[in-house]
């Protein structure tokens, strides 16, 4: 697959975290049904928007085809007005934070694997890891970020992992965040401070949660309820639960 790009936008990129989604389609190989059926939808730059739906209803595809881990079979995806299949796929990446469900930290010291480029000050790191609630576990420990992480980061607990990779997009500071069930594998408390953290300091940015439990979805603009690959609902939640009918309220 073409990995080139004519038209690279600058560092700041994405500036605003718009994203329009028209019309895209995606299936995983050439024999499958399409896993996202035509899929159209507008979101605006800081915009919070919970993703919902059963199991097989398109939730992670639609990621997927965000980070371009599979091509659009048509359609287009357009962040800040640029179509992303015209970037490099290292700039497209590298412009959307992304906390996984499984979090990875590279073995190496902590501050490299919090910062790869090791371009940000000890107190930017330490900023980050206050806004995490992770500060005071790395100062108790006697390298503090000079820690190594060990083999799968067994030196630390799920929870703790998961708080390190919100340190890490905190410090990318970019304008589009994704969530992807981030949530699912951690206690209340963890999940809590996660979205405390995302409630407080991702303001100025867009995020996009595929959400495991709905506990917090009061806490976002917007409800995607996807369904067999299709847009069911997209509305505030206020607004979907005013409609006892609606699957956001069932």
């Amino acid at each position: 697959e073409s990995n080139h790009c004519s038209c690279n936008p600058d560092e700041s990129w994405p500036k605003h975290g718009s994203i329009e989604f028209d019309k895209i389609a995606l299936r995983y190989r050439e024999q499958d049904d399409l896993v996202l059926k035509h899929i159209s939808l507008n979101i605006k730059p800081h915009e919070k928007v919970m993703i919902i739906g059963r199991t097989g209803s398109g939730k992670t595809s639609l990621t997927n085809a965000l980070f371009r881990l599979r091509e659009l079979e048509s359609g287009s995806i357009k962040i800040d007005g640029m179509d992303i299949s015209q970037l490099d796929l290292t700039v497209l990446r590298q412009g959307i934070s992304l906390i996984p469900q499984d979090p990875i930290l590279l073995t190496g010291s902590l501050r490299q694997s919090l910062d790869q480029d090791l371009q940000f000050t000890d107190a930017e790191i330490w900023r980050a890891l206050k806004l995490a609630h992770m500060d005071a576990k790395i100062e108790s420990l006697p390298m503090r970020l000079d820690t190594e992480i060990l083999e799968q980061a067994s030196n630390f607990s799920q929870g703790e992992k998961q708080l390190l990779c919100l340190a890490r997009s905190l410090l990318k500071n970019k304008h589009l965040l994704v969530l992807d069930e981030c949530t699912a594998n951690v206690d209340m408390e963890t999940s809590k401070m996660i979205q405390d953290t995302i409630r407080n300091e991702f303001q100025q940015c867009t995020v996009l949660c595929i959400a495991h439990r709905l506990d917090t979805a009061m806490d976002y603009d917007k409800i995607l309820v996807l369904d067999g690959g299709k847009v069911k609902e997209f509305d505030s939640p206020q607004n979907l639960l005013k409609n006892k009918d609606s699957t956001f309220t069932q």
